[in-house]
C-alpha cells in the first residue's frame, strides 16, 4: 500500500531548488516556506559570477516569490532554534555558518508544527527526534 502523503509541510531550499525536478506525488498536499528559504533564494543570484546561473536563480526567486507566501520567522521559531542548535550540539555536529540556515528552516517547521521536506536528510538526522523529516 503506497504511503499517505502529508497534508502539509515546509520545503527547505533544496526542495525548492529542485521543485520542477520532483514528483509532486511524493510531496505534500498543501506546501509552504519559511521566511528564512526566501531570503537564501534571493541570495543566490548574487552567489554566482555565471550570467546564465544568474538568470536561472533569479527566475527560482520569483516563482518562488509568486507561488508561496512565507511562514514568519517569528519569536515562536527563534525559540524553537535553541532546541534546534541544543540538539545538533548535543549530536557533536556544528550548528554555525551556512548550516546554521538549514536549522533555521527546521526551527520554522518545528514552531509551526510542520513537517520539514528535504532533499538532504542526513543534515538534519540531529533533530529528527523534534522535527518529522521528509526526505524527497
Amino acid at each position: 500500500m503506497p504511503e499517505e502523503r502529508p497534508a502539509r509541510g515546509l520545503l527547505d531550499s533544496s526542495v525548492v531548488i529542485d521543485l520542477d525536478r520532483l514528483d509532486p506525488l511524493r510531496l505534500p498536499v498543501e506546501l509552504a516556506i519559511s521566511a528564512v528559504t526566501l531570503a537564501e533564494l534571493a541570495a543566490g543570484p548574487h552567489a554566482t559570477d555565471d550570467p546564465d546561473e544568474r538568470s536561472r536563480r533569479q527566475d527560482r526567486l520569483q516563482r518562488a516569490e509568486s507561488a508561496f507566501d512565507p511562514l514568519p520567522f517569528d519569536h515562536e521559531a527563534a525559540r524553537a532554534y535553541g532546541r534546534i542548535y541544543a540538539a545538533v550540539a548535543a549530536a557533536g555536529r556544528k550548528a554555525r555558518g551556512a548550516r546554521a540556515v538549514d536549522l533555521l528552516i527546521a526551527a520554522a517547521a518545528l514552531a509551526a508544527g510542520l513537517p520539514l521536506v528535504t532533499r538532504n536528510g542526513a543534515d538534519f538526522q540531529p533533530v529528527r527526534h523534534l522535527v518529522d523529516v521528509i526526505v524527497v
